[in-house]
């Protein structure tokens, strides 16, 4: 396959992110702040000429991706909505409390919240324990998870036979959980999760996925 490089948007800040809550299958609009993040996320992508554009099927990151695709210089590029990219879905978690939620996760198993759990045990480890936690077992394990997202890789490898450059606008945890799989291996610093708004980029090949850039306001020269 010829390779194709992705450039991997966290939505803008949504009023559940300004509120300090869990938001993985839920959702709310973007903020002020939201929508200004979008754009700037636009005005630096402007001149990047994409063969595509993808987002998760939630309103806010179509919203972000409404915004980027504004400001680009190729404003009839095709776009398309996958539930593969979806956020993690926190199950009966949703717009809880993410400090009580981790605590409650974590400490029966001796960790003292998110980031405790994340340096000791792993981000899939915590999306294991959620799972377990969870007392209908609907958050996401890291098999499901996992499964889900490597569903919307091939989406991309099979819908950009050519390769080039392709716009994915996703979430939070899913970018921070995707580039520390795929990118601290190689030496990437993931310790915290990616701001709203900022460009990670990914390289698909018949190598499989690399992690090129992490959480980066501009793009390198």
């Amino acid at each position: 396959m010829k390779a194709i490089t992705i450039y991997l948007i966290r939505h803008g800040q949504t009023y559940i992110n300004r509120y300090d809550r869990m938001q993985g299958w839920s959702d709310t609009p973007l903020t002020d702040k939201g929508i200004a993040d979008a754009k700037q996320a636009g005005q630096t992508l402007s001149d990047v000429h994409f063969v595509r554009a993808y987002s998760s099927d939630t309103m806010r990151a179509q919203t972000t991706a409404g915004y980027i695709l504004a400001a680009n210089k190729w404003p009839d590029t095709p776009f398309s909505t996958s539930p593969n990219f979806r956020e993690q879905f926190y199950g009966y978690f949703e717009g809880d409390n993410p400090s009580r939620t981790w605590f409650v996760i974590g400490k029966p198993h001796g960790y003292n919240g998110w980031e405790d759990i994340v340096a000791r045990a792993g981000l899939d480890a915590a999306k294991d324990m959620m799972h377990a936690a969870d007392p209908f077992h609907d958050a996401e394990d890291a098999h499901t998870y996992w499964s889900r997202i490597m569903r919307g890789f091939k989406e991309i490898r099979d819908g950009n036979p050519d390769g080039g450059k392709v716009l994915l606008v996703t979430h939070g945890t899913s970018i921070r959980s995707i580039a520390d799989k795929f990118g601290k291996s190689d030496g990437f610093k993931i310790d915290r999760g990616p701001a709203n708004g900022s460009i990670t980029q990914l390289r698909l090949d018949d190598g499989g996925v690399h992690l090129l850039a992490y959480n980066q306001k501009q793009l390198d020269d």
